[in-house]
């Protein structure tokens, strides 16, 4: 691949933001999966809500959401979307000891959600750590990656 080819570089060699105003606005959708894996303790005070800081998976969301909606302040080449949707969802795997979180993002814009989708997931992972720490400390947060994918240029993408 040659330079020109990078799609955030410029002739000179020095960084851009890719101009995305002649392409057109089409619906957009990401998901991304990650897993925080926690001890049998920490899980139980998790679904029982008995952890020191409150109610894990509430603030986790929250803070997922809220992250993907701030994605473009905190990659520095991101452009700022108007988001149409964003979740983050929770499926509890007992006999693994996990959370497996899926955070979905979806826009109509010129460009991808993927970076917002990753944001969200590994914003919420990283307060479901944070939520825990007091009690755990060697948490494992693992396996974070784009699942799905649809719109754009590229068409769908979907992970096996």
């Amino acid at each position: 691949m040659d330079e020109k080819s990078f799609s955030h570089m410029d002739t000179d060699g020095s960084i851009t933001m890719v101009d995305v105003g002649d392409k057109d606005d089409t619906r957009r959708t990401a998901i991304v999966r990650t897993v925080v894996e926690v001890s049998s303790n920490t899980l139980d005070l998790l679904l029982r809500q008995a952890l020191p800081k409150g109610d894990v998976l509430t603030t986790a969301k929250v803070a997922g959401i809220q992250a993907a909606k701030r994605t473009w302040e905190l990659i520095p080449l991101c452009h700022p979307l108007f988001l149409s949707y964003v979740d983050v969802r929770f499926s509890i795997d007992e006999a693994q000891n996990a959370i497996e979180i899926e955070a979905e993002a979806r826009t109509t814009s010129q460009t991808g959600v993927e970076m917002e989708a990753l944001m969200a997931a590994q914003t919420a992972a990283m307060t479901i750590y944070d939520m825990c720490k007091a009690v755990q400390k060697d948490i494992i947060i693992r396996d974070c990656r784009l699942v799905y994918k649809a719109g754009g240029k590229s068409g769908v993408f979907q992970s096996e």
